[in-house]
């Protein structure tokens, strides 16, 4: 069996890693390059994220992903401004408890062992079905490529499914989120200490702000060397405890000024927040457009398929539903490929699940994950 996989985010290359550990021949084609587009810096990975990554992943490469999460978080605490003193008042069980996860990092541990089946700089441009069962894509440069099955892991804006399932459409809901992290050490020391692992949320004169802290269990260098050798990244070296942070905006234009409005939002906050703002990366700092896929009727299984963003979004939890789809795509196709079933019946019974466990029909930033 030969899989192409359009899209090197964390569902694809979970899944691409998946399939290669089973012995199946397997090639990843990403339209951007190396380094991936901005989609922040923070992912909190829970039970389904983490058992997708064990599953999936060489032993190696999943002791580095879990040496380099942070601590347990369970809890969403409310701050709010107490007699001037910013505290918290309450706590909010929304988040599934899990760790949080640098996703610049998660991304380049999946990457490593890939090196010679990932193709950047590919963009996918369409895909035909052929009379012997084969699905051949076409990409922007005019190459081809060929595989027994084709799955779309491209986001919100796939264009495996614009073909597909034309009938599918994303709705913009015309909100944005703007999300950002500041160096810990940049960062009021009292703040740390209040929220601990756990998520927070802060409100104030209209505004809105999550937040969460990053502490490496272990630095990603001495980790790296202990699990990993073979991860030469950038990732590695510059990553630094940090804040990350999320602030709702109405409908904008992202790009340059993403930063300076962010700030201007955080002034109307406490002014520890503030300044957590003031102090964060510019360049780190994105404005994540809110989107939504309908749930939709069932449609004929074929040797194209989805995962991820590109078929759904959740609420708030897109990248650990991107690996559990690609966890349960890859348990499908190997089972498939070892003859204990039929491959349109494998494929068949993955998307079952994945649109009875998947379509929430709820808005959340698409094509990227909030963190908090």
């Amino acid at each position: 069996m030969r899989v192409i996989v359009i899209g090197a985010g964390l569902g694809g290359l979970t899944l691409a890693q998946g399939l290669r550990g089973a012995g199946i021949d397997v090639v990843v084609h990403e339209r951007d390059g190396a380094r991936g587009r901005p989609q922040g810096i923070s992912l909190h990975v829970d039970d389904r994220g983490t058992a997708a990554l064990r599953a999936c992943l060489p032993p190696a490469h999943a002791g580095m992903v879990e040496a380099t999460m942070g601590g347990p978080r369970g809890s969403t605490l409310q701050l709010s401004e107490v007699d001037g003193e910013l505290a918290a008042v309450g706590t909010e069980d929304k988040a599934r408890p899990g760790r949080q996860a640098h996703r610049p990092l998660l991304r380049a541990v999946l990457l490593t062992g890939l090196e010679d089946v990932v193709r950047f700089d590919a963009p996918f441009t369409r895909f035909e079905q052929r009379p012997d069962g084969t699905v051949r894509a076409w990409f922007a440069d005019g190459r081809t490529d060929t595989a027994d099955v084709l799955v779309g892991a491209d986001g919100v804006g796939s264009a495996v499914r614009r073909q597909h399932l034309p009938h599918v459409r994303v709705v913009d809901t015309g909100k944005r989120v703007l999300m950002g992290a500041t160096p810990l050490r940049a960062v009021d020391t009292g703040l740390p200490a209040l929220i601990g692992d756990n998520a927070a949320v802060a409100r104030g004169r209209g505004t809105t702000m999550a937040l969460g802290v990053l502490r490496f269990a272990q630095p990603p260098a001495p980790a790296r060397d202990r699990w990993l050798p073979a991860l030469r990244d950038r990732a590695v070296t510059d990553a630094e405890d940090y804040v990350m942070w999320a602030l709702p905006v109405a409908r904008e234009r992202p790009g340059a000024g993403d930063w300076r409005r962010a700030r201007e939002l955080a002034a109307d906050l406490h002014p520890t927040l503030g300044r957590v703002v003031d102090r964060a990366w510019p360049d780190l700092t994105v404005a994540l457009r809110v989107g939504m896929i309908p749930p939709m009727p069932a449609w004929p299984a074929t040797t194209v398929t989805l995962i991820g963003d590109a078929v759904h979004v959740a609420p708030g939890f897109g990248g650990n539903l991107a690996m559990r789809d690609a966890h349960r795509l890859r348990d499908a196709l190997v089972h498939a490929a070892r003859g204990g079933t039929d491959l349109l019946a494998a494929i068949g019974g993955y998307e079952d699940g994945m649109r009875r466990d998947s379509f929430t029909g709820l808005a959340v930033p698409a094509g990227a994950e909030p963190g908090a």
